[in-house]
């Protein structure tokens, strides 16, 4: 199958889930109010969105070059995140079943750009600009830190180490899905896991911005604790891809936040 094809088929998923989330969470004042604000919105959160768009663009580029960059800094650290949790992914792995699969591997792939592309559609109809610029700000952090370090340091995952105690769920189960995942990284990028961070920074937004749309803080949080799980249950992470990645997504938010704080002048 091929990578349009694949991708196509998340997208319908995301459709779907969009659809779904859209008619329990807006409602039609919210949206007539939103349509009036588009200008001023775009105005507001353009600055934010040129700094994203430079740092996908510099992602795109690395994409290619950063491999090869990581082997010439030669800062393999593989061997220390077995040495911190040894066989935990194996053991985790331990309870898998067919339905576990698949809810995790949708989770890990439709469920996951859902939690990335949905909070910036909702933020935005949201009356108060803030949570939009925040949400902009922490993915821009998260790629940015997650791209330095992803050339810094080369580390491959619990299924290319032990290939003999781990399985690549996802990609025995669903074969097809390694012609999309192979297009947006390399199997020696795992430190730190991205699927957690930018799940995790969506949880802690939805916490921080409770009061805007309460309905979405447990979807969001239910949303992150499944990403994290399915990242090692699939045998893609360690335990310390997803704790750094924990890490990176709720400092992302706090500093996306000082940065706004200052922006607005508060």
């Amino acid at each position: 199958m091929s990578v349009l094809a694949v991708a196509g088929s998340v997208l319908a998923m995301d459709l779907l889930l969009f659809v779904v989330a859209g008619a329990v969470l807006f409602d039609r004042p919210a949206l007539g109010g939103a349509r009036g604000r588009v200008g001023s919105r775009l105005r507001e959160i353009s600055p934010y969105l040129v700094v994203l768009a430079v740092v996908l663009l510099v992602n795109r580029v690395a994409r290619d070059a950063g491999p090869d960059l990581s082997w010439v800094i030669g800062w393999n650290i593989t061997d220390e995140l077995y040495a911190i949790e040894g066989t935990l992914v194996a053991t985790i792995q331990s309870v898998q079943s067919p339905l576990l699969t698949q809810y995790f591997s949708f989770v890990y792939l439709p469920g996951y750009v859902f939690l990335l592309t949905f909070p910036p559609v909702l933020y935005f109809c949201c009356r108060d600009p803030r949570p939009l610029k925040e949400t902009i700000l922490a993915f821009t952090l998260n790629y940015s830190l997650g791209l330095v370090c992803y050339v810094l340091f080369i580390s491959y995952g619990p299924r290319n180490l032990l290939p003999e105690a781990v399985e690549p769920l996802l990609y025995s189960t669903y074969p097809d899905t390694q012609v999309l995942t192979g297009e947006v990284n390399s199997n020696s990028n795992v430190f730190p896991s991205l699927h957690t961070s930018l799940s995790v920074t969506t949880a802690t937004l939805a916490v921080r911005h409770h009061d805007a749309y309460p309905k979405w803080t447990p979807v969001a949080i239910w949303g992150a604790v499944s990403v994290c799980l399915a990242t090692m249950y699939l045998g893609i992470h360690w335990g310390t891809d997803v704790a750094a990645g924990i890490v990176l997504g709720v400092g992302s938010v706090w500093l996306a936040g000082q940065v706004v704080d200052w922006e607005e002048g508060r």
